[in-house]
């Protein structure tokens, strides 16, 4: 599937022209390039659409914050500064409210493999997050999924006597409710700023993926790791890409651009379930401990995961001001549960198997010539 797509586009681009000359444009990721965001879903996935586009598309990449901030990211989209970046719509929840109303079932899911497909599926054809997209100025072409979330603190937190007045790194409403409700005191900065949070005592613990103990030199300054899933993230593009340059891309481009995305998911996928498992090995190699936690940290949780993910319909309307949010989350709901269906009898390992679901579940099925043009 993989070279049939490439040559085709190739073919195309040689009929009209466009091969001629080479179309360079910017792309930004604001995590670190040793997180599986950048890593694997800007820095490979530049040389993979060079590949696959035989060098007519040459991203020039950007990771960090030197580009952008994090919160920045959807407003260098809208303003052309970049031309595709990754934007976590958590950072500006009244900006997309349709992508942070389903955000709030981040707590009724684990796994990643899952998530990533699913939320691009839902994206790409779910016609109200369509239209916040093109509301918004991007035009959307992949997600990103975290793997759950867990407590990596400075101090041992492994009940709710030792939750009680801690100050910890949150990100996205509902996990900030739920700390709230076990007695902490949700922070909410972007993960960039989880590090010198720990090491300065401003943080005590920080929610986000084991493979932070590495990616982010983590167990530096948070010894201790419950393995508490506090959810997991995907709200807002992995590639969000400016309307105006999408629409002067022609159709054979959009195409390798989409199989980019599809090869890079799985990719992103596989790098952070190895990541969280090497991030917890280097943790405890290095003396740290890694705690289950104890029951009524355990039962918590559950009883909030339960309590949410019934009361999501009606915060999409009420918090978020979806027009009809039963339908929006019932669509995604079935969503999840069509990828789990489906990946039921997949190596989710293999880079190659969960390229070619992608691509024959949701990329063959968008139209390049239409998808994201007005």
């Amino acid at each position: 599937m993989k070279k049939l797509l490439t040559y085709t586009a190739l073919a195309g681009l040689l009929t009209t022209g466009a091969a001629s000359a080479q179309t360079t444009f910017i792309a930004n990721s604001f995590y670190d390039g040793a997180v599986p965001m950048s890593g694997e879903g800007y820095i490979r996935w530049a040389e993979l659409v060079e590949e696959l586009s035989g060098g007519d598309l040459d991203p020039e990449v950007y990771t960090g914050t030197v580009l952008l901030a994090p919160r920045a990211a959807l407003q260098g989209i809208q303003d052309n500064v970049v031309q595709v970046a990754h934007h976590a719509a958590i950072y500006t929840p009244s900006d997309l409210p349709v992508s942070n109303a389903v955000q709030e079932l981040g707590f009724a899911y684990s796994d990643p493999v899952q998530a990533i497909f699913a939320v691009t599926d839902f994206s790409m054809n779910n016609e109200v997050q369509l239209q916040e997209w093109e509301d918004k100025g991007l035009v959307y072409l992949g997600a990103y999924a975290t793997p759950a979330y867990v407590l990596m603190c400075s101090s041992p937190v492994r009940n709710l006597e030792e939750m009680r007045g801690k100050r910890i790194r949150t990100a996205g409403s509902a996990v900030s409710v739920w700390v709230e409700e076990a007695g902490g005191i949700p922070v909410n900065v972007p993960s960039s700023e989880m590090y010198t949070g720990l090491e300065r005592g401003t943080l005590d613990c920080a929610t986000n993926a084991a493979s932070d103990l590495v990616d982010r030199s983590l167990l530096e300054v948070a010894e201790h790791t419950t393995l508490l899933s506090t959810g997991m993230y995907w709200s807002g593009p992995q590639w969000g890409y400016n309307p105006d340059f999408w629409a002067g891309l022609t159709p054979e481009q959009r195409e390798v651009l989409m199989e980019a995305s599809a090869r890079s998911m799985a990719r992103m996928v596989i790098a952070y379930n190895d990541k969280v498992e090497a991030g917890l090995e280097a943790s405890q190699a290095a003396g740290g401990n890694v705690y289950e936690p104890e029951q009524d940290l355990a039962d918590h949780v559950a009883e909030f995961r339960d309590r949410t993910s019934s009361a999501a319909a009606e915060k999409a309307g009420t918090d978020f001001g979806v027009a009809d949010p039963e339908a929006l989350i019932s669509d995604f709901e079935a969503t999840m549960q069509k990828w789990d269906d489906l990946l039921a009898d997949v190596d989710t390992t293999d880079e190659d198997a969960l390229t070619a679901l992608a691509m024959e579940e949701i990329f063959s099925k968008i139209d390049a010539t239409t998808y994201g043009v007005n």
